[in-house]
């Protein structure tokens, strides 16, 4: 062990602590007016790993050398960080977001419930697992944008908020598992163990489906109460701002808007292209602007942010943890693994096991299902995470999400993960 490693994991336990106290800062600044543009700064999630990463370059460049400290940096694969920004602006378009809200009304209507209760479900359930075809990130971006005004909205008591956070965040860590290309952690290891979609599904994926309709429906029943009336018509419950006088989308954009984000998901292994059709896509909202919303540049690029510091901050940490990893008996993995992700990003930790020669196909099972479970327990979690956070917390008290709420909101559903995955 080098002594940057030692400060690398120093500074990996600052930064999740920080991610825990967020909320704290959030607090300090309405206490303390004068410094509260610190204090907000401090108390954005999405900030936290972005800001430990670089007191780590700095660390890296005063013991090591400023080339060092760029050259480390520059090893670092940001492909993530980048297609999970992408995703993210893409798929919260207006086009896209009207496009999935009709169909999931058009579902409601087949349900013999409430539509509020119906759009509640079919949110907490039907989209994390449609994950599997459009990726987590895209999944949780659509989610979040359809759920906030139902559910995290202001007059919902505060721990079902929390509550209905956790069953998102577990729901979309293991409803990715139907195929291998969706979740993060199945892509770290699909090649290498040589697992394709339908090994995922016959595996993984129905138990996945299981506890994910159990989730979600025991949590709907719990928001039901609280849930809004509907007003005039259905197309006034809208998962981003009403807006009046906006001229309905032709079904040429639509189609086209659906176009990016398909063709976005398929080269989301190759940020040249996917940049590129970014760009291209910039482009077309520009030049149809009245068929648009504003796009959620901001909230995107402040997730990438927190991505791509876990991601410099996290290279860091394989000294300790591939050596647990290593140690651990299958049943015992799936337990570590489902601890470890809390304070890891799960993919990372599905790809230290990756390298462990000889891991047998009982030990690769448990390290994935632990993996996956363990997906919604805190925002570093799972990649997804963070997005999910920069589109709700502005529902929750203070506009910040506590992180032992999180944590103690996504206990019950992945106790049900947990138990999908070990006795199914």
């Amino acid at each position: 062990m080098q002594n940057i490693e030692l400060i690398g994991a120093i500074l990996f336990a600052l930064a999740l602590l920080h991610t825990f106290a967020a909320k704290s800062f959030e607090v300090l600044a309405h206490r303390h007016p004068r410094h509260a543009g610190l204090f907000h700064l401090l108390g954005e999630v999405e900030v936290v790993f972005g800001f430990w990463a670089f007191v780590l370059i700095v660390f890296m460049a005063l013991t090591n050398g400023g080339q060092a400290a760029i050259a480390y940096a520059e090893s670092r694969h940001y492909t993530e960080p980048l297609f999970v920004f992408t995703v993210m602006v893409v798929a919260a378009s207006r086009p896209v977001l009207e496009a999935v809200q009709q169909l999931l009304l058009a579902f409601s209507h087949k349900l013999p419930v409430r539509t509020e209760l119906a759009l509640a479900w079919l949110g907490l359930a039907l989209v994390p697992l449609a994950g599997s075809l459009i990726t987590e990130p895209a999944a949780m971006t659509l989610a979040a944008l359809m759920l906030a005004p139902l559910v995290f909205r202001r007059g919902m008591p505060e721990p079902l908020k929390y509550a209905a956070l956790g069953v998102l965040f577990v729901n979309v860590s293991i409803g990715g598992t139907l195929t291998s290309y969706a979740a993060p952690p199945v892509l770290m290891v699909a090649a290498t163990w040589q697992w394709d979609s339908a090994f995922m599904a016959s595996t993984f994926g129905w138990k996945a489906v299981i506890a994910v309709v159990i989730n979600a429906t025991v949590v709907s029943m719990l928001l039901r109460p609280h849930l809004r009336g509907k007003a005039a018509n259905d197309d006034s419950i809208t998962a981003t701002a009403t807006i009046e006088k906006a001229p309905p989308v032709p079904l040429a954009v639509t189609l086209i808007h659906l176009a990016f984000l398909a063709g976005v998901v398929v080269f989301g292994h190759h940020p040249v292209l996917f940049l590129g059709l970014f760009m291209l896509f910039l482009g077309f909202t520009s030049a149809y602007q009245r068929y648009q919303s504003p796009l959620i540049i901001k909230e995107a690029l402040l997730v990438g942010f927190f991505l791509a510091g876990l991601v410099v901050l996290g290279g860091m940490q394989q000294w300790w943890l591939q050596p647990i990893v290593e140690s651990l008996s299958p049943l015992a993995l799936f337990f570590g693994a489902t601890a470890l992700t809390a304070i890891t990003d799960n993919a990372a930790l599905t790809y230290l096991g990756s390298l462990i020669d000889g891991i047998s196909p009982q030990a690769q099972y448990m390290l994935m299902a632990g993996a996956v479970t363990g997906g919604g327990l805190t925002v570093i979690a799972n990649a997804p995470n963070p997005a999910g956070v920069a589109l709700l917390r502005r529902g929750f008290n203070d506009e910040s999400i506590g992180m032992a709420g999180l944590l103690l909101g996504a206990l019950a559903p992945t106790a049900v993960a947990a138990a999908a995955f070990l006795l199914l």
